[in-house]
């Protein structure tokens, strides 16, 4: 990692670790990448596989006592929901396949970005319509070898109510489903372990996605973007990169000068999980534009490699404007802080 990079990353950290808000202390008898962890910590296998069960459970629409919680709590697209009867847990009738784990050992938290299939009527009394594709940003907290917390965005196809086709839509971009869905699988380089002695901190890490955050709001062209000249973004299945004119930009050529004066605020920042031996970094966070009282609500992983990100990929829906995660106080909700979810 070049000096430079290294000391602004060692700032934004330090930062980061001051502004913080952690929920969670264990004691600990073994390491997950240098961090000390329980020993009856769920690995990196078995909480993908939470993921997995809980896909499969909310397409059978089936509660089992053996996965969830009796408590378990449930948000989706920022609204607490009875759990197993309401959102998706009424309509998934599938599993998708694009499947981006990120799990955070530390924690004992997994957050992902897929696809599941949804089966809805067109009304109350209507006929069902054909299975749809819905881009998904999910968390799972584990406890206790029980899914406690469940938080979901669903990002669905437009449709029109009473069975009408959908008009007018000004929205030039194919349905996020079906978008994510053509990604075919997660790109190789986030299966890639960072060498022992180059990964980073969590503390650092989170820094780096922060950077993200703080070099888009309110930006001017002059911030502080810390990208490979390789760095790739993905926003809802679609490559943000790539003109219609099929030339490729940069990242960070596009935060100089694409991307000037676009969000007034980035609030809500929530760092879910964390996956130092790949140098992942999932959040969630909300992107406001005051003007037109319009806000964002997004999933958003950062790969991070010696300090600069390489790869980003985001799942977001347009959500009532200043809406929170339904996980935050008032307060946090309208911070442009960090917070570190424990």
């Amino acid at each position: 990692m070049k000096k430079p990079v290294r000391r602004a990353i060692a700032a934004l950290a330090l930062a980061a670790s001051c502004l913080a808000t952690s929920t969670l202390a264990t004691s600990a008898s073994a390491q997950v990448a240098g961090v000390p962890v329980p020993a009856q910590t769920c690995q990196r296998t078995c909480l993908e596989t939470f993921v997995n069960r809980y896909l499969a459970a909310m397409a059978a629409h089936k509660v089992d006592p053996e996965l969830f919680a009796a408590n378990v709590r449930f948000t989706e697209n920022g609204i607490e929901l009875p759990f197993g009867n309401e959102g998706l847990w009424a309509t998934a009738s599938g599993v998708g396949q694009y499947k981006l784990y990120v799990p955070d050992i530390e924690t004992q938290q997994v957050a992902f970005l897929g696809t599941v299939k949804e089966t809805a009527s067109s009304s109350a009394t209507g006929a069902a319509r054909p299975p749809e594709l819905v881009g998904l940003a999910l968390r799972l907290r584990i406890e206790g070898g029980k899914i406690t917390e469940v938080e979901q965005i669903a990002a669905r196809p437009d449709r029109a109510i009473g069975g009408a086709a959908v008009t007018g839509s000004s929205n030039p971009f194919p349905a996020t489903g079906e978008a994510v869905e053509k990604m075919g699988a997660p790109a190789p380089i986030f299966s890639q372990a960072i060498p022992e002695k180059e990964r980073m901190s969590r503390a650092e890490l989170i820094a780096v996605g922060n950077a993200y955050f703080e070099g888009l709001q309110r930006n001017d062209g002059k911030g502080y973007y810390p990208f490979t000249d390789d760095c790739i973004r993905f926003e809802n299945g679609m490559d943000v990169l790539l003109g219609r004119d099929g030339k490729r930009k940069t990242c960070k050529a596009q935060f100089e000068n694409d991307l000037k004066g676009t969000v007034t605020g980035i609030r809500d920042r929530r760092f879910v999980a964390v996956d130092r031996e790949r140098g992942i970094v999932f959040a969630f966070g909300f992107f406001d534009h005051r003007p037109i009282n319009w806000t964002w609500q997004l999933g958003e992983l950062f790969k991070i490699e010696k300090g600069q990100i390489s790869r980003i990929e985001a799942i977001f829906i347009r959500g009532p404007y200043g809406i929170n995660s339904g996980w935050s106080t008032y307060k946090q909700g309208r911070s442009e802080e960090i917070q570190d979810v424990r």
